[in-house]
């Protein structure tokens, strides 16, 4: 069995997918207004423009929200394991796994950093733990 599942990958996120793979967490800009959105879309939500290009995040940030799955459980998951809503320090929010904490130690507004994790080889995902 996988140690994770693959994500979708559409046409709208494959330069999200790529640049995880090199290790960059990268967020749509809008090239006629310049607003930043995630997660990716075809079209600005603020000028309509189909126009955009990427940016390269700082991969910093902090707790907005999270949840603790208990139920169904998943072979590929080490439980208690932390879903967490974050604030990217470039506005916008991103879901990614909390990892290297105590689930009871979590906070919302806690600072985070981005680090990459590779499963089966070819998998690369955006974790985050907490700044420091």
């Amino acid at each position: 069995m996988a140690t994770r599942l693959a994500p979708t990958i559409s046409p709208d996120t494959e330069f999200f997918w790529n640049g995880l793979r090199e290790h960059k967490l990268l967020i749509q800009r809008c090239k006629g207004c310049g607003t930043v959105r995630n997660p990716p879309q075809p079209m600005c939500p603020k000028c309509r423009s189909l126009d955009w290009d990427a940016i390269e995040s700082s991969g910093r940030g902090t707790v907005y929200s999270y949840v603790m799955p208990h139920q169904p459980q998943f072979p590929f998951f080490d439980y208690p394991y932390i879903v967490a809503l974050l604030q990217l320090d470039e506005g916008v929010r991103i879901v990614s796994n909390l990892t290297d904490i105590d689930p009871a130690d979590v906070r919302v507004g806690m600072p985070v950093e981005v680090y990459y994790q590779e499963f089966d080889g070819n998998l690369v995902l955006h974790q985050f733990r907490p700044a420091g």
